[in-house]
Formats: C-alpha cells, sequence, structure tokens
C-alpha cells in the first residue's frame, strides 16, 4: 500500500512529488521520463518568479536535475483505471494494480476529443491498454489509433497476436511496418450493441472489426476515474485541490485555467500537503 501516487510528470506532478518525497512519504510517480512537453516546445517563458526569461527548454532541465538531485523519477507507465476500493485506491497501470491511500491527477488538459461511441463501448471492445486486453483478439481483427511514436512498440504487440490491424497514426511517418498492418485515415467514430462492430472513417467508410484500441498519451478525467465530477475538460476541486472523490486531488492545467507553470507548482505543493492531512487523518 503506498502513501500516494502522482499521474502526470509536468509541473503539477513535480511540485506534489517533491513535497511527499521531503515528507519522506511511500508514493509512485507516473509520467513521462521528458516531463513536460509542453514546457520543452515553449520559446520563451516569462512569469515564472525568479527565472527571468528563459527558455522552455531550459526550464524542464533544470525540472530534470531537480528531481534526480531528490533520488526522484517517473515512471514511464499509462495509466489506464482508478478503481475506488474501501477506504483506498486500486491504481492499473498497464497490467500492475497498485493500492494507495491518495492520489494526484496532474494530468494536463486532455485535447484529443473522444471518438463518437468511445465512451459507450470502453471495456466492450474498446481498450486503451495494449497488454491488459492484447490476449482477446489472437487471430481477430481490431483497429488501432496511435496517438504517439512511443505507442508502435505495442501497436507491434498487438499484431503479433491479431490476424489483421488497422492502424491509424495521429502524427506523420509512423515507422509501423509489418505485413498484417494496413495504415487508414483518422477514425471518426466506433460503433456496436453489445460489442464493438465497426470503425467509420471521416470519409464515411465503414471497416469491420472486432474491437479498437486507443494508444494516446492519457485518458480522459471522467473515465479514469468513475463518478469523478468534471466541467468539460476539467476537473472540479475545491480551494485544497480535493475532488469530489475521497482521497483523490487534481493539480495544474488539469483543473482549469489559467494555462500557466506558476499556477501548477502552487496547486501541486498545495495537493500534496492536503494529501499528507488526508493520510494523517
Amino acid at each position: 500500500m503506498y502513501d500516494a501516487v502522482i499521474i502526470g510528470s509536468g509541473p503539477a506532478g513535480l511540485s506534489a512529488a517533491i513535497n511527499l518525497k521531503l515528507h519522506e512519504k511511500g508514493f509512485l510517480w507516473f509520467g513521462s521520463r521528458d516531463y513536460s512537453d509542453k514546457v520543452e516546445k515553449s520559446e520563451k517563458i516569462a512569469n515564472y518568479p525568479g527565472l527571468g526569461l528563459i527558455p522552455g527548454a531550459e526550464l524542464n532541465t533544470r525540472f530534470d536535475a531537480h528531481a534526480k538531485e531528490m533520488g526522484l523519477e517517473p515512471v514511464d507507465k499509462k495509466v489506464t483505471n482508478v478503481m475506488p476500493a474501501d477506504g483506498y485506491l486500486m491504481v492499473l497501470a498497464e497490467n500492475e494494480v497498485y493500492e494507495t491511500k491518495t492520489l494526484l491527477l496532474a494530468t494536463g488538459v486532455l485535447t484529443a476529443k473522444s471518438y463518437e461511441g468511445e465512451d459507450e463501448l470502453l471495456g466492450r471492445g474498446v481498450s486503451y491498454c495494449a497488454t491488459c486486453d492484447g490476449f482477446l483478439y489472437k487471430g481477430k481483427t481490431i483497429a488501432v489509433f496511435c496517438g504517439a511514436p512511443r505507442y508502435e512498440h505495442e501497436v507491434e504487440y498487438l499484431a503479433g497476436i491479431a490476424e489483421k490491424v488497422y492502424l491509424s497514426a495521429g502524427y506523420p511517418n509512423c515507422g509501423v511496418d509489418l505485413p498484417n498492418v494496413e495504415k487508414i485515415a483518422p477514425v471518426r467514430a466506433v460503433q456496436g450493441g453489445m460489442k464493438v462492430a465497426q470503425i467509420v472513417l471521416h470519409d464515411g467508410t465503414e471497416i469491420p472489426v472486432d474491437g479498437l484500441f486507443i494508444l494516446r498519451n492519457a485518458v480522459a478525467p471522467g473515465t479514469l476515474v468513475p463518478g469523478l465530477a468534471t466541467d468539460g475538460p476539467h476537473i472540479v476541486v475545491d480551494r485544497k485541490q480535493a475532488t469530489n472523490v475521497p482521497g483523490v486531488y487534481a493539480a495544474g492545467d488539469c483543473t482549469g485555467r489559467p494555462y500557466q507553470i506558476a499556477k501548477a507548482v502552487g496547486e501541486g505543493n498545495v495537493a500534496a500537503h492536503e494529501m499528507l492531512d488526508y493520510m494523517a487523518k
């Protein structure tokens, strides 16, 4: 049983991780080892006190150095489900389940829209985890959305199980090249009754499939945590960064505007201290 789990390695997640480390708590920190892609791509950051005009790439390098100095490193696994239990939380990351007293969502804002039918068919042919559910599709026909090059190995894993894979990539020059993988245009919808039956492309083409794997960088918060209160793409929190789900907190861009690094760092700090109070109680 962990004291805390943090999901997200941007400024909010890093801030919370540092504070939990200082208080000698046992926690898991999930996120990209490259930290924040948004920070990395910022040309200049002018409103982070004490740093002056600083390129985003330099600030990200400083984040990395600070984390390493504290003995911290994110675990590069995608969390696909959180299940509230009796007084604690179960967190599913790929094919492992972790138990924790508290959880911090520092996932940023999910910019990609869900497909039509995605939410309704989740768990009935729609999956976010290749290693968790891939074995169910041995010798079958599936579709896969690959949102970034880091997931190409998961596409190849699925191609080794399924008979046929229809692949839609969310970026140019996808490197997957296998005999049973056919690259297709963007997907608009997934359809079916009790199970997935077909996908529909943006041009209206319908392709029969047994399942759809969606490999995005993050899962929508409302899907990730059952019953979580959201307002559009944002998580509803109070002044303590607490959500409506006991033991679950949120910080950073995922809680709403302004999308600023200073705000994210502050919220991560507040959330960590409130998580400490929750543990104490």
